[in-house]
């Protein structure tokens, strides 16, 4: 099929070129010969009038017109795949579906267990692949390399729809034997002592850090790390404090002989949501996905509401 004699069928050769800048991983990708993978480069850049890609050093580097090209050729192949690729019937217990979907640890230590004994118990068949959260997530869903992102509210895109599946507030967390704090948790306590953080690689703060920093309070970062899983087990043994999820904390506390405190300031809960593409809201077993994560939210599945 030809557009203004282009050859349709390279678009998605030309998407994986711009993504790997490497004719071989390219190539291997899209599971044709590097030769081949050559020749498409080639017809390509007869096409376009522009070498697209020009190698510097030992990498190639992308021409600016290639870098113009990137969001507008993945668009189109996200909405062929919607409007045309995606089946328009789905039964849940029979499909070989897999669904992507970008989550936190405390997501996956809280939420997705509940997800996953709905499907046991309905002998749901799909599959389910997760990947840890990145920076500017919605370019994610915008290249279609992820079906649902569940994420704070106020990290989601405004440009694509997300349903709100619950609201999270937090607590501090530390060790049952901390030899100056005792029943309750005071603001100079909390200022004072040193703390345990998630840092994300990108320079986006957390949500809590985000508000602890807003509302004017004071922390001593002793200790960073990239994961929310893991503060409660940082925090075990020290005199540290860890500002974790509440429903996180509720979860680990117990088995790592913490205490969970009140903080002594409010912050805004947290309203985690699911966001997807919006050329994504036809899809059947999309749907049926995003309805069995509202379901999830519930005592029903052993998630405290």
């Amino acid at each position: 099929m030809r557009f203004k004699n282009l050859d349709l069928n390279l678009l998605a050769a030309l998407d994986l070129l711009l993504t790997e800048r490497n004719v071989s991983r390219a190539a291997e990708r899209m599971q044709i010969t590097q030769s081949a993978m050559s020749n498409a480069l080639a017809r390509l850049r007869d096409y376009f009038g522009d070498p697209l890609m020009v190698q510097v050093g030992r990498k190639f580097e992308l021409t600016p017109r290639a870098e113009s090209l990137i969001l507008p050729v993945r668009d189109i192949l996200v909405r062929i795949e919607a409007s045309v690729v995606i089946a328009p019937q789905f039964d849940p217990s029979s499909s070989d579906r897999v669904f992507y979907l970008l989550a936190s640890d405390s997501s996956l230590m809280t939420l997705i267990p509940s997800l996953l004994r709905g499907f046991e118990r309905d002998r749901v068949s799909v599959g389910l692949e997760f990947h840890q959260q990145v920076d500017q997530p919605a370019r994610v869903l915008e290249r279609g390399e992820a079906d649902v992102l569940i994420i704070p509210e106020d990290y989601a895109s405004d440009e694509h729809p997300m349903e709100i599946l619950y609201a999270e507030s937090f607590v501090a967390l530390v060790d049952a034997d901390h030899p100056r704090i005792g029943d309750s948790l005071s603001m100079a306590a909390y200022e004072a002592e040193g703390h345990v953080v998630m840092k994300p690689r990108r320079d986006t703060p957390t949500y809590d850090t985000r508000e602890i920093d807003r509302i004017g309070v004071r922390r001593r970062i002793d200790v960073a790390t990239y994961s929310f899983a893991a503060l409660p087990g940082l925090v075990a043994g020290t005199e540290r404090i860890a500002t974790v999820h509440r429903r996180l904390a509720e979860r680990l506390a117990g088995s790592l002989s913490l205490k969970m405190m009140e903080l002594p300031f409010e912050i805004r809960p947290m309203r985690q949501c699911a966001q997807w593409h919006s050329y994504r809201s036809g899809d059947r077993a999309l749907e049926w996905l995003l309805g069995r994560l509202v379901d999830a939210v519930g005592p029903d599945y052993g998630f405290r509401p």
